[in-house]
Order: structure tokens, then C-alpha cells, then sequence
């Protein structure tokens, strides 16, 4: 057996390596999120940021970019707990030789079954999960005005709230691990769970408004999300409260992905010698469908770039107008000779 001080030497070179690897940028400081931050939390931080530096909302800025892509990096790894926890535990040079051993164990399980001589243990413990409340998806209707040029909606909200209740009650329970010395050089891992004493609660229903922005050219099934805003749980996080945007039913246009389709109807006179009009766009500015040519029934023109506006783009999509041609509903005999001396 090898002398305890030698195994002592090797434990500190160990423990040195391992805290060498954390010497570089924190990808916690990066999503601006403390170290035992929860999976949530961690998704918050980054979908704000993301949208933040997100090239479409920063042309040109080399900054923003390299921010943008610092982000996602650390929203990788962090967003993984296999990746998570290897950083937590030996920083990037652990997830270098993560990647560089095709993700089967390298330094993180070498360091992992040498602790485990010492502390009777295999692999780390698991990081204890946090109780999450219930998300709540409303499906909400968005006119197609809102989603061509933004806007905003008010929704009546009624929830569960948590409120102080006489008494006290068993709470923020976890499990603490400790080492227990068994013999020489020899120790063993145990776990205890300890709880705290709080102050009772219980839930009471409240309601109020919550204002949903609607961004230009939206999606169908597209959420805008209100992170913790779900059902709330005790000794939890509340779930998320998530809007789930459809486009509304309109008079006269109707939306195929970032397309806009529209029905006008000309005179058989206007479509045999053609015709000047305008229609009224969504944000009322006009669009000129005028023909100098003859337009057949059913015939379908397309408007470029008069269609939705792309989702986080300065894009649009295209207008189709399908012209409907008006036939009289009879003709005297004049009129026909007179249709047949034209039209032979």
C-alpha cells in the first residue's frame, strides 16, 4: 500500500490541475448568472442576451458579434449538464479533453476514480434538481395588422400566489455531503438531508393584466415567453408563463407563412382593356395592381416585397392578388351585335 504521504503529494498535484483549469473566462460571467444557477435561469439569461447581440440587431459591429458568439458558446456547455458538469468540476481544459476522448470519460473520470480512492466514491454527485412549478400556454390571437407592424396586447391573467400561513413547516431540504474518516488514510463519502424551519404558506388567486408585445412578422406557434410567471410550486421555481401567438381570421387578407394573399374584382370592360387601382395595404399605404393588358379569371400577379415582414429582418415576403373578373348577368341584342362587331 502506498505511504499516505505520497497519496497526499498526488491528491494536491490533482487538486492543483484542477483548479488550473478554471484560469480562464467564466462562461457563467459570460450569461451573467451565479455558478449554482438553475437550468431556467441559465436559458433567461441567455435568450436576453442572444437577443441583445444578435448580428441581425448589430450590422456591422464586430463587438457584437464576438459577444454574440461568446454567448452561445457558453450557452452550449452550460445548457448540458453532462458538459456542465465536467466544466464546473476541471474548467475548459476538462471539456477540451472531453471532446478530444469522444466524450468517454478522459481527465473527468481519471480525476473521478482517483478522489474515489480517497473518498470511497465514483462519480461526483449529481447536482440535486430544482422543483419546477407548471408552465401555462395560453393561445392567443394576433391581428394581422399587430403582426405586420408590431404592437401589443393586454391579457387578463388570474394565478395562484403564494401568502404567509400560521405555523411552520419542514423546508429548503437538501442533501449535504460530508467525509467520514473509517481508517488511515481511508474516508467515506456519506449524505445527510437537512431541512430548515419557514413559515407556513398557502395559495390564494389574484388576477392582473400582462402586457404581450407582438414583434413584426411573427409566426404561427411562435411564444412569447414570461419566465416565472407559470404556476407557482413551494420550495420551488414558478413555471413559465408562455403566450402561443396564431394569426386572427381578416377581412380581407389572408397570411401563407410570409406571403399575404388578397381577392380583387374588375369588370369583364377592365379586364378585356385594363383598368388604374390601388388596394389598401395593412398600415393603409396603397398598392398599384393597375394592368394596361387583358386579365384572364383566377389570373394570380405577384407583388414583390408587399407581403409579411420577415421575423428579426428588414425582408419581406410577397402579395398574390388573384383578380376575380365581373361577367354582366345578361345583354341586350345591341349590346351583342355591338360585341360581336368588335370581337368578330
Amino acid at each position: 500500500m502506498a505511504h499516505p504521504r505520497t497519496k497526499l503529494l498526488f491528491l494536491l498535484c490533482a487538486l492543483s490541475y484542477a483548479l488550473a483549469a478554471f484560469a480562464g473566462k467564466s462562461y457563467y460571467e459570460i450569461l451573467q448568472v451565479p455558478r449554482g444557477a438553475s437550468d431556467e435561469q441559465i436559458k433567461r439569461a441567455y435568450r436576453k442576451l442572444a437577443l441583445k447581440y444578435h448580428p441581425d440587431k448589430n450590422p456591422g459591429n464586430e463587438e457584437a458579434d464576438k459577444r454574440f458568439a461568446e454567448i452561445n458558446n457558453a450557452y452550449e456547455v452550460l445548457s448540458d449538464s453532462e458538459k456542465r458538469g465536467i466544466y464546473d468540476r476541471y474548467g475548459e481544459d476538462g471539456l477540451k479533453q472531453h471532446a478530444a476522448s469522444g466524450g468517454r470519460g478522459g481527465m473527468g473520470s481519471n480525476l473521478e476514480d482517483f478522489f474515489g480512492m480517497f473518498f470511497g466514491g465514483g462519480q461526483a454527485e449529481e447536482e440535486e434538481k430544482i422543483v419546477k412549478g407548471d408552465d401555462v400556454i395560453v393561445e392567443l390571437d394576433a391581428t394581422l395588422e399587430d403582426l405586420y407592424m408590431g404592437g401589443t396586447l393586454k391579457v387578463w391573467r388570474e394565478k395562484n400566489i403564494l401568502k404567509p400561513a400560521p405555523g411552520k413547516r419542514r423546508c429548503n431540504c437538501r442533501n449535504e455531503v460530508y467525509h467520514k474518516q473509517i481508517g488511515p488514510g481511508m474516508f467515506q463519502q456519506m449524505t445527510e438531508q437537512v431541512c430548515e424551519q419557514c413559515q407556513n404558506v398557502k395559495y390564494e388567486r389574484e388576477g392582473y393584466f400582462v402586457t404581450v408585445d407582438i414583434e413584426k412578422g411573427m409566426q404561427d406557434g411562435q411564444e412569447v415567453v414570461f419566465y416565472e410567471d407559470g404556476e407557482p410550486i413551494i420550495d420551488g421555481e414558478p413555471g413559465d408563463l408562455k403566450f402561443r401567438i396564431h394569426t386572427a381570421p381578416h377581412d380581407h387578407f389572408r397570411r401563407e407563412g410570409n406571403d399575404l394573399h388578397t381577392t380583387v374584382t374588375i369588370t369583364l370592360v377592365q379586364a378585356l382593356v385594363g383598368f388604374e387601382k390601388t388596394i389598401k395595404h395593412l398600415d393603409d399605404h396603397l398598392v398599384d395592381i393597375s394592368s394596361k393588358g387583358i386579365t384572364k379569371p383566377k389570373e394570380v400577379r405577384k407583388f414583390k416585397g408587399e407581403g409579411m415582414p420577415l421575423y428579426s429582418s428588414d425582408k419581406k415576403g410577397n402579395l398574390y392578388v388573384t383578380f376575380e373578373v365581373l361577367f354582366p348577368t345578361s345583354l341586350t341584342e345591341d349590346q351583342k351585335a355591338k360585341i360581336k362587331a368588335v370581337l368578330g
